[in-house]
């Protein structure tokens, strides 16, 4: 157990309430935790490794943000890196991806705190929340969703990697999932699929 782990479960045993730091989204004043946030809390695993991405989750958010960066125009600005955006009073959520109006953002860009800016575009690729209070993954991608489109975003798409499928939902349309092989359109009129961009990383 390192040493920052340790303090988190003394805050634990004399507060009695779960620490700060294990909070990964606040949902109308309602914490989603990390994953495996009881495990760190009983000195099984480390902050750093809930919070942690996995191998394939941090390659394809890679691979992603490439082809966006190559081809998206100066309108536009990326932010990734589990960004914060603030939605709501208390409740904000953390983003893989965000697409934001370069125009609308750039005051937000130099401070250090959650955007309230709404991005235009979303795409998430797994999540790190606990889900035992949703159940399963679906029920989680569904309100986050809910909460982005209700904000304004237009399009989220996701990326789930046990499963290999993308979904997409988009404001007034209807949500749709579909396969790794699939072109998704994501902003611009740029296009991927999941394993098109494999493929022409790893040849």
């Amino acid at each position: 157990m390192n040493k920052k782990t340790e303090v988190l479960v003394r805050e634990k045993k004399k507060k009695g309430k779960i620490p700060g730091e294990l909070i990964y989204e606040m949902v109308r004043g309602r914490a989603v935790y990390y994953r495996d946030y009881n495990r760190v809390l009983a000195g099984e695993k480390s902050l750093e490794e809930v919070m942690g991405s996995s191998g394939l989750q941090s390659y394809l958010i890679m691979l992603i943000l490439n082809l966006l960066l190559s081809k998206i125009s100066s309108k536009y600005v990326i932010l990734s890196n589990e960004v914060g955006f603030k939605f709501s009073p208390k409740s904000w959520r953390n983003l893989d991806i965000a697409i934001f109006e370069r125009e609308k953002v750039k005051d937000c860009l130099l401070k250090d705190e959650y955007i309230a800016v709404t991005p235009n575009i979303v795409i998430e690729v797994d999540t790190k929340a606990d889900l035992k209070k949703y159940g399963d993954i679906v029920h989680y991608m569904n309100e986050k969703t809910d909460d982005l489109l209700g904000s304004n975003v237009e399009k989220v798409i996701w990326v789930l990697t046990k499963e290999k499928k993308v979904m997409v939902a988009e404001k007034g349309k209807r949500w749709f999932i579909t396969d790794w092989n699939d072109e998704i359109c994501c902003v611009e009129n740029i296009k991927f699929s999941i394993n098109q961009l494999i493929k022409a990383q790893n040849g």
